[in-house]
């Protein structure tokens, strides 16, 4: 089977860019499930605006759909909502 040398290049791009995504996937769960986990409404806040930031910056490099980071965003706004409330 021939290899061709653009073909290399790609499966070694894919494999970085694979591992960039699988990073920043787990960043934004991790943050999303902290501060779902909260339970005082101070510390929410401060884990809620870096939660916000990561999701943001997942759909402005494509690694996240509009609408599911507005779905996201609108969970951990209810969980914050409901601990100050």
């Amino acid at each position: 089977m021939d290899r061709h040398p653009q073909q290399i290049k790609r499966e070694r791009q894919d494999k970085k860019r694979h591992a960039i995504n699988v990073a920043k996937t787990s960043d934004m769960k991790t943050a999303i499930k902290r501060v779902l986990a909260s339970t005082d409404a101070t510390e929410a806040q401060a884990l809620y605006t870096k939660a916000v930031s990561t999701i943001d910056k997942m759909v402005s490099k494509g690694g996240l759909k509009k609408n599911t980071a507005a779905r996201r965003k609108s969970q951990i706004t209810r969980h914050l909502n409901s601990l100050s409330g």
